[in-house]
């Protein structure tokens, strides 16, 4: 796999979520409504990198770094086709990020009721929560690289509908799954890290804060 793929395949989606989440302050209803606006918004705006990276990772990718693979794909398939699976991508991101937050809270009650710093209760939900988002949703990663990484020979597929009837027609039932460990073990590590370093930045900006209040108070 080329360095190149996995530098550009950031998650700005997951980090303006939990912007949002620390000056929310709460998880109400309301609150995870506009976790799945924002995610669907910036889905829309960085859609184009999943094309990008996919690419490159093919076996024999005939690529030489991203520039290059981005400068062939609008040569040879137009703009449109860095946008082949948006919907797909639009579809996975709502409910994924829907199972990984509820999830994520679901874990820290049980485990950290009192919501105090636990480094270690914050990286196994975190782990937890991505690795059953990124299951669950690996029917819709599936038809997401079969849409993204089709070549311009053959029959072309078009649309999240038709990449779900060819898949079962090549695979049935299981091809839906496949790559699923690879996933899970892809997602778990980077949202227990995701999620670690947000809960000890807001510690740290909350401590700091509380101690601004204090010597305010004092000094009054």
């Amino acid at each position: 796999v080329r360095q190149e793929a996995r530098l550009i395949r950031s998650r700005p989606d997951v980090f303006a979520l939990m912007g949002l989440l620390y000056f929310s302050r709460a998880l109400t209803s309301c609150t995870c409504l506009m976790f799945l606006f924002l995610s669907s918004f910036v889905s829309c705006l960085t859609g184009s990198h999943s094309v990008v990276k996919q690419r490159m990772q093919m076996y024999n990718s005939p690529y030489r770094g991203v520039l290059d693979c981005i400068r062939c794909v609008w040569q040879q398939e137009g703009a449109l086709a860095f946008y082949r699976s948006y919907t797909t991508q639009l579809t996975m991101n709502v409910p994924f990020q829907a199972l990984h937050f509820m999830t994520y809270e679901y874990l820290q009650e049980l485990l950290n009721p009192q919501r105090q710093y636990n480094p270690s209760s914050h990286m196994v939900s975190g782990a937890l929560a991505g690795a059953i988002a990124a299951a669950a949703t690996t029917p819709l990663d599936v038809c997401k690289t079969l849409l993204n990484t089709q070549d311009q020979s053959g029959r072309h597929i078009t649309g999240l509908g038709h990449a779900f009837r060819t898949v079962y027609r090549l695979g049935g039932l299981p091809a839906y799954f496949k790559g699923v460990q690879a996933r899970v073990i892809y997602q778990m590590p980077s949202t227990a890290i995701s999620w670690s370093v947000y809960e000890f930045f807001k510690y740290v900006i909350t401590k700091h804060q509380h101690e601004k209040r204090r010597i305010q108070r004092d000094a009054e």
